[in-house]
């Protein structure tokens, strides 16, 4: 088996810590690929991977059909991944999903000043724990599963000049904004992954962030 084989296993069987776990892990990564690889075929080792860690994540065999990834995302995430850039995260779920990774994961959503920012804008806080981290210099990989708020902030804030991002998975869920927060991003010149659509939500963003990680660049 190729170290790349290697690799894309392992972005499906990390967690699995036992004989039975791995053995299901395997067994889950059979049967993924069975289900998208007319889907997948012509995608690069690197989103195959990404792909199909998600649809093993969710179970569900259509975001194989909706993920779409930018030609410069893979290359743009893995150096900064490797540079250990910092990330940062719409909400602490998605943070807590993160594993594995040396550097910095971030999420203002609770701290006080997105809680002020939000108020005196009336703004969501989720958007306006974009602004606090733009205020802290952040430069690096932006997660977003659930807020299409924080998505749109991110995209201003890079199209104004007052944030450095490396790229971006733009992947919130929900029937209001999400689907348009992420034909906003497709529009843009930052290296991106998207889900086409309503779906999405932290699985997705944890899947793909992770599977980024476990990723090795040949």
């Amino acid at each position: 088996m190729s170290k790349k084989e290697d690799s894309a296993n392992a972005t499906i069987t990390m967690g699995a810590s036992t004989k039975q776990g791995y053995e299901i892990a395997e067994k889950s990564r059979i049967i993924v690929r069975s289900l998208i690889n007319h889907k997948t075929k012509d995608m690069s080792f690197e989103e195959r991977a990404i792909v199909e860690r998600i649809v093993h994540s969710t179970a569900d065999p259509e975001y194989a059909n909706i993920t779409k990834i930018s030609n410069d995302f893979v290359e743009a995430s893995l150096k900064a991944i490797q540079s250990e850039k910092d990330i940062l995260t719409d909400i602490n779920m998605v943070k807590v999903g993160i594993n594995k990774y040396p550097g910095k994961v971030m999420c203002y959503i609770k701290d006080e000043r997105a809680v002020s920012i939000a108020k005196q804008e009336n703004i969501t806080r989720a958007a306006a724990a974009i602004r606090v981290a733009a205020d802290e210099g952040f430069e690096g990989i932006v997660v977003v599963g659930n807020a299409p708020t924080a998505l749109l902030e991110v995209i201003k804030l890079v199209e104004d000049k007052a944030m450095n991002v490396c790229s971006i998975i733009g992947v919130p869920v929900g029937f209001v904004g999400a689907a348009e927060s992420k034909k906003a991003l497709e529009k843009t010149n930052i290296p991106n992954l998207i889900t086409d659509g309503p779906k999405g939500g932290t699985p997705i963003a944890v899947a793909a962030i992770n599977s980024l990680i476990n990723l090795k660049k040949e």
